[in-house]
């Protein structure tokens, strides 16, 4: 129960990553969530459209492991393993923040989906 909820979790905040890269990059609201200036927004907002995309992929399989209940743990283990990866990778490249959005809800779902909470 509690590894479906943080599951879904993850998701959520996945979904929401793809509405600000996707539709709020180039806007003063996709311009604080990833301390943007407005001139680099407007030149990378295709490539930040495209990662969004990657992050809709993400969402869409936490998704279909939950929906597959039980039978759905290796997706939904395989997919929040993605997403830390993603995190770390982005904590070391882009911003520390990153690690505290993405990584470490996706590694306490890990957790509670592998104890069976």
């Amino acid at each position: 129960m509690v590894g479906n909820i943080l599951t879904g979790l993850v998701a959520l905040i996945h979904c929401y990553i793809v509405y600000l890269e996707m539709v709020l990059w180039d806007t003063p609201r996709g311009h604080k969530a990833f301390n943007l200036k407005p001139d680099f927004a407007s030149a990378s907002k295709v490539l930040a459209a495209n990662q969004g995309l990657y992050n809709g992929f993400l969402a869409a399989g936490l998704i279909w492991g939950l929906y597959l209940g039980a039978g759905g743990f290796q997706i939904k283990i395989f997919f929040l393993l993605c997403v830390a990866i993603a995190g770390l990778y982005g904590a070391a490249t882009v911003g520390r923040k990153i690690l505290f959005i993405q990584t470490v809800p996706a590694v306490l779902a890990i957790a509670a989906v592998w104890l069976g909470w």
